[in-house]
């Protein structure tokens, strides 16, 4: 099984999990999209954060 096929296993789980029916069709995307619609947008600010000491964080090297 490849990539794509484990990530759309996944997605499938969750969606049935959450809500007791089989998934829409479509690819793991849609189904992902399906679940995280309606959650409030909210921006990425980890390195942002007073929690992490600058050791904790590592960048890319390049």
């Amino acid at each position: 099984m490849g990539r794509d096929e484990r990530i759309y296993e996944e997605a499938a789980a969750l969606w049935r999990q959450l809500y007791g029916e089989p998934p829409p069709a479509g690819d793991a995307a849609a189904i992902l999209d399906g679940i995280l619609g309606d959650l409030p947008r909210e921006a990425y600010s980890r390195l942002a954060t007073d929690h992490l000491r600058p050791s904790n964080i590592a960048f890319p090297k390049g």
